[in-house]
């Protein structure tokens, strides 16, 4: 006597069906992971691996709920649909107890692992160091040196001369430990260099898509800050804080080069001649002027600052 398979069991053809589909799901995700380190910029840190990695982690799990539920809706549009002129309202599902916690702890999980993953990166990375809140304006933070030598626990005595980073309307001013300023970053490949930033007048973003670091600028704040470049070459600095009307023309170069040649260009760059820093705020500014100072009200740009060397606003760069 032959026994039949319950019509409310599920078929064997079902799962295999089903497990099918997540495996094809889950390949499509991990391709996709995979793919997404070609769709950011070219990595130039060591700060690039950990994030690039984090994002592909976000883009996979995003991609196997993507792919889920878009073939469970095509699947329901090809195979599942009501007849044409069928009005009924479908199946209600409320009170399915096991339903409301599979949508309610999947979730949970998902936000958790992403949360525990970019905690993990940000110790890695460990690029925020002292902050010193400073009195009396600008000119107050060079008398703040001290404090936040306090704030700063490192071995590396590079940390003790840290290069100024100045955010303004709209330019940027780096000042390196021999007295050099230019409004181009110049690092050497391969070292931590340590930063210290600081803004003029509003908030800065201090953001380099090369090296997947971002950290903004508070106005009153000296910020430590370090970073280890990774490979040699021209990358772009921009300003991601809006800060007014000229903020997009706020950009500069950071120029990572060997440290031999990095050296070298500190004592070059020393017996140059101090001179205004090109700036295209300035010159749009001008021009505005020009055509009598009309459309929306903008901020006069602050004075270009004074550099050995200018940044070339035509240089070429990779990133």
């Amino acid at each position: 006597m032959t026994t039949s398979t319950p019509s409310g069991s599920p078929r064997l053809w079902a799962v295999a069906l089903l497990l099918a589909a997540v495996l094809a799901d889950l390949a499509a995700s991990v391709w996709m992971a995979q793919q997404s380190h070609a769709w950011l910029p070219l990595p130039a840190s060591a700060a690039a691996g950990p994030v690039d990695n984090l994002f592909a982690l976000e883009v996979g799990i995003g991609s196997f709920i993507f792919f889920g539920c878009s073939g469970v809706m095509l699947w329901t549009l090809l195979f599942n649909r009501a007849p044409k002129y069928d009005l009924d309202n479908g199946d209600p599902i409320e009170g399915n107890l096991k339903l409301e916690i599979a949508w309610t702890l999947i979730p949970l999980v998902i936000v958790m692992l992403i949360a525990w993953k970019a905690i993990a990166v940000s110790d890695t990375l460990s690029t925020l160091g002292g902050k010193v809140r400073v009195s009396g304006g600008h000119a107050g933070m060079h008398g703040a040196e001290a404090r936040i030598a306090k704030v700063v626990a490192t071995d590396d005595p590079a940390a003790a001369h840290p290069i100024e980073v100045i955010g303004r309307q709209w330019s940027w001013e780096f000042i390196y430990p021999n007295g050099v300023h230019s409004s181009e970053l110049h690092l050497p490949e391969g070292r931590r260099s340590y930063l210290r930033l600081s803004a003029t007048d509003v908030i800065h973003g201090f953001y380099v898509p090369a090296f997947r670091l971002k950290q903004d600028l508070i106005p009153g704040s000296l910020i430590d800050y370090s970073l280890i470049p990774t490979r040699a070459g021209r990358y772009r600095l921009r300003d991601s804080m809006f800060s007014g009307g000229y903020f997009s023309s706020n950009q500069t170069d950071v120029v990572v080069e060997p440290p031999d040649v990095h050296e070298a260009w500190l004592e070059q760059a020393l017996r140059q001649p101090l001179r205004p820093a090109a700036n295209a705020a300035t010159d749009l500014y001008a021009q505005r002027l020009a055509r009598g100072d009309r459309g929306w009200a903008t901020v006069p740009p602050a004075p270009p600052p004074l550099v050995h060397v200018s940044a070339d606003p035509t240089a070429r760069h990779d990133a």
